[in-house]
């Protein structure tokens, strides 16, 4: 089992079907989209950077001779990261806070940490997430170089 924190109390939940009739009867339809703001200003403009910073690596800073790919697939995921990883600390500082009862909301955190920490606060722990990124990222980016060659090969024979 694990528990879920909810109206104040933290409860033991048996299942996932558990955990989910639990929070629609205590929250509603709409307690099941609790932190989608969040995790939209973080994916959306961090998927930019993902996608963004793998194209242009694979453009600009590889020299003749050298595969595209063998440089692009660290900075795709290093460029996520340095742009989203305020993001997702805020994000990370209100789920822990939720579960102690206070909910201040996104802004108000993020405002609330600049005030009493400092911007370089909100990049604490960059170096393992992008150390840990590296691997997946390299595995995802050669998945999409894989597709994206039989597609165009594919497209390419077609009359």
């Amino acid at each position: 089992g694990f528990s879920l924190w909810t109206g104040g109390k933290v409860l033991a939940l048996s299942s996932t079907w558990a955990t989910v009739k639990n929070i629609f009867q205590s929250e509603g339809l709409l307690g099941f989209f609790q932190g989608l703001t969040s995790t939209w200003l973080q994916e959306v403009p961090g998927y930019f950077f993902f996608f963004g910073g793998y194209e242009v690596s694979r453009s600009f800073f590889t020299q003749a001779g050298q595969r595209k790919e063998d440089l692009a697939v660290g900075w795709g995921g290093g460029c996520f990261w340095l742009a989203v990883y305020p993001i997702d600390s805020v994000k990370s500082r209100i789920q822990v806070l939720s579960m102690a009862g206070r909910q201040d909301g996104f802004l108000l955190s993020f405002l609330h940490i600049l005030r009493t920490e400092g911007f370089m606060v909100l990049y604490c722990g960059l170096v393992p997430t992008v150390i840990r990124a590296l691997p997946s990222n390299g595995a995802l980016f050669l998945a999409y170089e894989m597709i994206r060659k039989k597609l165009t090969s594919l497209l390419d024979r077609t009359p």
